[in-house]
């Protein structure tokens, strides 16, 4: 096991708060996924080991799996021989091998700055605003939904995309001034689409994905994926064998955190308090879990 929460690179393109972007020149930039893990939009000060090697290799897996639906920002894996050539061309081979575990080359786009969420089932933020006003998103939703029912059809919530602070929830109306109303259709679209193959694929490995957040960017007049894909981080994966509308469900990915900082009455406003080693060790093997039962691989390669 390894922790790498900071990266020190040449040419940072972009810090966020779990990756690290640097520019390679010719249209091509060089994504870290580091071990920093946050929660209510706050970075906490403890990292999860290996978390971004998991998040960069199970990224790649979707992009690969969903590039029939529309195309994405992944050239290769930092440790694969695709990369090579670009990595050279731009002084980074050899990257150290830390870092190279947790990265991938990508193709540089202009990111559409909102954040496009797909829900089929009724948690985090969606349940909350159900119980204080019964509806999701602004709009009226249906008497009687329990905290993880599944709703009777896939809904698209979208976000800001805040560089600071927290991200605030948008309408489809916002949306369109924003981004414009082809563009938010088009997202809105794509967005539903992976949501609902992955969904089918993750099923399949006993995994109900409740929701999960997407980014889109534009290349050559193009709407493509970039960031990360149906990650740990960005979703939320539930074990089906467990699954039971009413309570919380067993999950895969960070809600444990969320719960235990919860639990522990943080406020959610920076500083965030320390996590403790039992709660870390929690979290690595629930992302390691994901990563297995979705890849179908023992191991990370």
């Amino acid at each position: 096991m390894t922790l790498l929460t900071h990266t020190q690179l040449p040419h940072l393109f972009h810090r966020g708060k779990v990756r690290d972007t640097y520019d390679l020149g010719h249209g091509y930039l060089l994504m870290v996924a580091t071990d920093r893990i946050s929660a209510f939009d706050v970075v906490l000060p403890t990292g999860v080991p290996d978390k971004g090697v998991i998040l960069c290799h199970l990224s790649a897996f979707w992009f690969r799996l969903t590039a029939h639906l529309l195309p994405n920002h992944l050239v290769a894996l930092a440790t694969e021989p695709a990369a090579r050539p670009v990595l050279r061309e731009a002084g980074f081979d050899p990257l150290p091998p830390d870092v190279a575990a947790r990265a991938m080359v990508v193709k540089k786009a202009q990111r559409a700055d909102v954040e496009c969420i797909a829900r089929g089932y009724l948690a985090g933020s969606a349940w909350a605003e159900y119980q204080r006003s019964g509806t999701i998103n602004g709009e009226r939703a249906p008497r009687g939904l329990l905290e993880g029912s599944k709703l009777p059809d896939v809904l698209f919530t979208p976000t800001t995309k805040a560089e600071a602070g927290h991200d605030e929830p948008l309408t489809i109306a916002q949306m369109e001034a924003m981004v414009g109303t082809e563009l938010t259709q088009t997202l809105r679209e794509k967005t539903i689409q992976v949501y609902r193959f992955a969904e089918e694929e993750a099923a399949r490995r006993g995994i109900i994905i409740a929701d999960t957040k997407m980014e889109f960017g534009l290349l050559d007049g193009q709407v493509i994926l970039i960031d990360e894909l149906l990650t740990p981080d960005s979703s939320r994966f539930w074990d089906a064998s467990g699954y039971a509308p009413g309570r919380s469900q067993p999950n895969f990915d960070k809600q444990f955190v969320r719960d235990w900082l919860i639990q522990s009455g943080w406020d959610r406003e920076p500083p965030a308090p320390a996590l403790p080693d039992e709660i870390v060790a929690k979290t690595q093997e629930r992302y390691l879990e994901a990563y297995n039962r979705l890849t179908g691989r023992a191991d990370i390669p």
